[in-house]
């Protein structure tokens, strides 16, 4: 999940984002526990001791989502997509040869989830020299940062599992394809779903503009749902049939406007898609999600003992990629709403997601 990515600063946003994770798990334990009394009371057979045992599924969670369609061993996801065919149908969308980078700057006073960090220091510059009669002098950075969820930041299919089993129990802890934690996790990189295994994207984009259709930036909590999504298409004139497996959704709702202005503000929630919107994408396929948010999803969710369904619903059972924190205000300015989306996440061995810059190509 983007994991929500909280502004440390001075604790407040951090710990608004904590605060609702939290909450989503008293909620859920709540309501699993107020439900086992339900059945106590009302069930005409007494629960097994066996059955007493045995953990309630997660909300959400009727069946495995395992093995992938694209095979029981395979660590890319929708990346696979990425297909020689459906590169050369993308290219066919390149109109004019502009090129827009969509990615934030990365800088320390972003907006950063919990405890994560960025510091990067240039100690005593130069760094190096002089060499030689030429008398060449250099300067190199030392970077300290949670590479992969800072700033933009692309979700590898490592980073969202779901608990299936008792609390702590991480043969089942699932990720992407069944993968268990006990088979995955490793203080020093992922053993699997590693950033290094996804695809280079290279795809169809289509930029849904939630500002014009809902007349201004959109507030934290605020859903956006299938239904949202074809009006915007339809204002658009996008016909929804364009929307071809593979490609790649993103929402522009306004609130990238408090980057690096109000971060408390972005920090403390945001809106997004919900689970009805995640069954549309899912429904046609899409390879990538992505929004102007540190989640693109709503959060809070309107149902409040749910945290991160989305990130768990596209990216656990489907494979389906997420970038976050993206920045579109170009593209909207010149009403460029679709284009050909080019991203390579950073091939660093175990990663669980990846920093840089994406861009749009027109």
């Amino acid at each position: 999940m983007d994991d929500t990515k909280g502004d440390e600063e001075k604790g407040g946003a951090a710990t608004d984002r904590r605060t609702l994770l939290r909450t989503a798990g008293l909620a859920g334990a709540a309501g699993a526990a107020f439900a086992g009394a339900m059945h106590g009371k009302f069930s005409l057979a007494p629960i097994t001791a066996a059955q007493a045992q045995t953990p309630a599924m997660p909300k959400g969670v009727d069946k495995p989502w395992w093995p992938s369609k694209w095979g029981k061993d395979d660590e890319a996801g929708a990346s696979n997509h990425m297909t020689p065919q459906k590169v050369l149908d993308a290219v066919k969308w390149i109109k004019d040869g502009k090129i827009y980078k969509i990615g934030r700057v990365y800088e320390q006073g972003m907006p950063l989830f919990g405890a994560r960090a960025f510091s990067l220091r240039i100690p005593g510059g130069p760094t190096g020299g002089p060499f030689g009669d030429n008398k060449l002098v250099y300067h190199d950075e030392f970077l300290a940062t949670e590479i992969g969820q800072t700033g933009t930041q692309f979700d590898g299919l490592g980073h969202i599992g779901i608990q299936l089993g008792k609390d702590g129990d991480k043969s089942e802890m699932r990720f992407y394809n069944g993968f268990t934690a006990a088979e995955i996790s490793d203080a020093y990189g992922l053993k699997k779903l590693g950033a290094e295994k996804l695809k280079p994207l290279f795809t169809r984009a289509h930029l849904i503009d939630m500002v014009a259709l809902k007349g201004g930036m959109m507030d934290a909590g605020q859903e956006i749902t299938s239904a949202d999504i074809k009006a915007a298409l339809a204002k658009q004139n996008i016909a929804e049939s364009d929307v071809k497996p593979g490609d790649a959704i993103m929402f522009h709702t306004g609130w990238g406007s408090l980057w690096m202005k109000n971060n408390d503000r972005y920090n403390s929630g945001e809106p997004g898609i919900g689970l009805d919107a995640a069954k549309w994408i899912i429904e046609k396929d899409l390879a990538l999600t992505a929004a102007d948010t540190w989640a693109v999803e709503v959060v809070p969710n309107p149902d409040k003992s749910l945290a991160f369904a989305v990130h768990g619903e596209l990216q656990t059972k489907h494979g389906i990629l997420n970038h976050e924190n993206l920045i579109f205000d170009e593209l909207i300015a010149e009403r460029k709403y679709q284009f050909v989306y080019c991203f390579t996440p950073s091939p660093i061995k175990g990663a669980t997601g990846s920093n840089g810059c994406p861009i749009a190509i027109t």
